[in-house]
């Protein structure tokens, strides 16, 4: 098989075609932009701004103290002191802002958001310097600001960083004739640099940018519709030279496993160190990689792409995972199978406990999604469920909230539709066979599998091949139970605790995604056999067949428009005493409590002053609260010295109940303070926020009595 030229000659050895020489420059000598600073809100921004909750929380009698802490450096995580800026007293924040220089180099837009509501104009300077650092990330925030600083830096990111182009463009679109009196002087102006920025810029604006000149004089608007008029094709000045790629330090080529071709033989050593080079690339780049990346895939085995990837990776890891390497990750999305996923899952969700881990843990995240097979795609949701890290949990469910708009679904339908089959016959069961002997898998309450000999005596276990056994059969089906115990097991109590979830938040089924993705799908039958269900006001569970059977075992039929749900124990009242003799009787243990879940309300008067005295006071493990997280609680954020003071679980629109605790959980080090105290328990809009009279007073008694359950049992022991 020929190589693709690609391979042998690739873009970056060809002699580039000769670049275009500089405009000859319209120079209007002695022109100064306007010195006004503005912010300009758009319609309902502002509003939108300050919906975004600062970090941090302090009582009234706080303020100085913390203000103090500020001032003299014991306040260091800049988060927590953009959040006191935020929301301290303005005669205490103005004077800290002025000051502030936050060393960050992160996407700090976040932090910036409330503070730019607040204090408009004056949180420019620390807004401009922050985006300079972090265009992509931090420069949304120059959003609302028109000013000639602003104008020159977006100039500049236009002409000059792919990273921040869209920035940018948006930045104009937003301003656009208004931005020109800002950009004229640097346009018509001698200094190279500025010049090419804000050529450029002009070009893009729509409208009559020669008439918006005009304010700096005849001659200055005549000179900009010639530089419009001159336009070439490209309304782009001449950009920087390219680099070729290449590889690090750290990078051994020859260790690594040529790929196979095709049709036999394997990769030549040059096309080999092309293809990596090309992986350091940007697929559609000024160099554009793909060919080569493209033609690679073309010729060789899929499994020695794979292998090659996964090769590089470990010997990335052999390096202790340098930094700039950030192609080792796209070669495994770009070559990996579900292999790849299962043994770069694991290390994913351990990442961002090990330093700077998290970067990296993001970048695996992508290597999910661009593998993209239902494998892949069960594992990211797995991390979006049950993460104990939620930074990389709140990615997850991004990337998954982002997969499902491109479907059109929403992300409960999307995680239906990635539940894997693992290749089980239509009863939910697979046959492995030996040859002369043959075993069938089931599944357990928790999605363990179990096997049956052909009598249907149970096994503990799966035999090894023996000698009378099928020399091809057996090892292919031994194999191949092996292979399906650790999928189960990665999937499995994720499915669990989606169920247990969709139960406590009340969500519905149609009928027919019911019958689609629960009855009809080959694992999830296993776990909605073992569960009673409720369509309308009638209660069932799935018999054996696959059939509706109420509580005396009578056939249910549901109407085609039907919503299923699983019914919570306290919609059922008293009738979940017989539905757990039903269970009882047939020998049916359950995934999750349900029949046996604790039903709590509130005692008369409880919760009226916006608080649930009883819990309050009390000593809790620190390993007991953070267990929580686990549903529907979340940890606040961090505080002085990375300190969270509580944890919050937002139970229905407008109330957020808040568990105070001292001393507090250590991020990093969550064992350095063992037991908590239960300072408070209050019932307010936010986390932020005072307690408020009869707060649960018209949320649904589902929510009420999980609380209840999550704050007894927190409190037990």
């Amino acid at each position: 098989m020929e190589l693709p030229k690609a391979l042998l000659d690739p873009p970056w050895k060809r002699k580039p075609a000769a670049e275009p020489t500089d405009e000859e420059p319209i120079i209007v000598p002695g022109l100064t932009p306007p010195k006004d600073r503005l912010i300009v809100w758009r319609f309902g921004e502002r509003e939108r701004w300050a919906a975004v909750r600062p970090y941090g929380f302090w009582r009234n009698d706080e303020w100085e103290r913390a203000a103090e802490e500020f001032r003299d450096g014991r306040m260091g995580y800049e988060p927590t002191r953009a959040g006191f800026l935020a929301q301290a007293p303005e005669d205490l924040a103005r004077p800290l802002l002025a000051g502030w220089k936050p060393q960050v180099t992160w996407d700090f837009n976040h932090s910036l958001v409330p503070i730019v509501m607040r204090f408009e104009i004056r949180a420019l300077d620390v807004s401009f310097r922050l985006a300079k650092q972090n265009p992509a990330g931090t420069g949304p925030i120059l959003m609302p600001f028109l000013s000639a600083d602003v104008a020159r830096l977006m100039a500049d990111w236009l002409y000059r960083l792919k990273s921040a182009q869209k920035v940018a463009r948006t930045w104009f679109e937003r301003h656009g004739l208004a931005a020109v009196p800002y950009l004229v002087p640097d346009a018509l102006g001698k200094r190279v640099g500025p010049r090419r920025g804000a050529v450029k810029a002009l070009r893009i604006i729509e409208g009559d940018v020669a008439g918006a000149a005009r304010v700096h004089g005849d001659e200055a608007a005549e000179a900009v519709a010639r530089l419009l008029a001159d336009a070439p094709a490209a309304t782009a000045p001449v950009e920087p030279p390219v680099r070729p790629p290449s590889l690090p330090s750290w990078l051994d080529v020859e260790a690594l496993p040529r790929p196979v071709l095709r049709d036999g033989g394997e990769l030549p050593p040059e096309a080999v160190r092309n293809l990596l080079l090309a992986l350091t690339g940007s697929p559609g780049g000024r160099i554009d990689v793909t060919p080569v990346v493209d033609g690679a895939a073309e010729v060789c085995e899929p499994g020695s792409l794979t292998a090659f990837a996964w090769a590089l990776f470990e010997a990335w890891q052999a390096a202790r995972l340098p930094k700039g390497s950030r192609f080792v990750m796209s070669a495994l999305g770009r070559f990996g199978d579900d292999e790849t996923v299962r043994r770069l899952t694991p290390l994913i969700k351990e990442w961002p406990g090990q330093g700077a881990g998290h970067p990296r843990a993001v970048q695996g995240l992508e290597v999910l999604v661009e593998i993209g097979s239902d494998v892949a795609l069960t594992q990211l949701n797995g991390i979006a469920l049950k993460s104990r890290y939620k930074g990389l949990k709140g990615e997850a469910e991004r990337r998954l909230l982002e997969i499902a708009k491109r479907r059109g679904l929403t992300t409960e339908q999307l995680a239906d539709r990635l539940v894997p089959d693992f290749g089980l016959d239509a009863d939910g069961t697979l046959t492995l066979d030996y040859g002369p002997r043959r075993f069938a898998v089931g599944f357990d309450e928790q999605l363990k599998p179990s096997l049956t000999d052909e009598n249907g005596k149970p096994r503990k276990s799966l035999p090894k091949p023996g000698a009378k056994d099928d020399p091809e059969l057996a090892p292919a089906a031994y194999r191949r139970f092996a292979e399906l115990r650790k999928d189960a097991r990665s999937v499995a109590s994720g499915q669990v605790a989606r169920l247990e979830s969709a139960m406590v938040i009340g969500r519905t089924w149609t009928k027919a995604e019911f019958s689609e993705f629960i009855v009809g799908h080959p694992l999830m039958w296993h776990l909605a056999r073992r569960l009673v269900w409720l369509s309308g006001d009638r209660a069932f569970r799935l018999a054996e067949d696959r059939t509706f059977a109420g509580i005396d075992d009578d056939t249910v039929e549901l109407p085609d428009q039907a919503d299923v749900r699983i019914v919570h124990p306290v919609e059922l009242g008293d009738a979940v005493a017989a539905w757990s003799e039903v269970f009882a009787d047939y020998e049916i243990l359950q995934p999750f409590p349900q029949l046996g879940r604790p039903v709590h309300t509130l005692a008369d008067g409880e919760g009226k002053s916006g608080r649930l005295e009883r819990f309050e006071g009390l000593t809790v493990p620190t390993g007991q609260v953070l267990g929580l997280t686990r549903t529907a609680w979340r940890r606040g954020a961090p505080q002085d010295n990375g300190v969270e003071h509580w944890i919050s679980w937002h139970l229905a629109p407008g109330v957020t109940v808040v568990i105070d605790l001292n001393p507090g959980i250590v991020v990093g080090l969550v064992d350095l303070n063992p037991v908590q105290t239960i300072e408070r328990v209050r019932i307010g809009t936010g986390p932020y926020s005072e307690a408020i009279e009869n707060g649960l007073a018209d949320v649904d008694p589902i929510f009420v009595s999980e609380l209840l359950t999550d704050l007894t049992s927190l409190t037990a022991s």
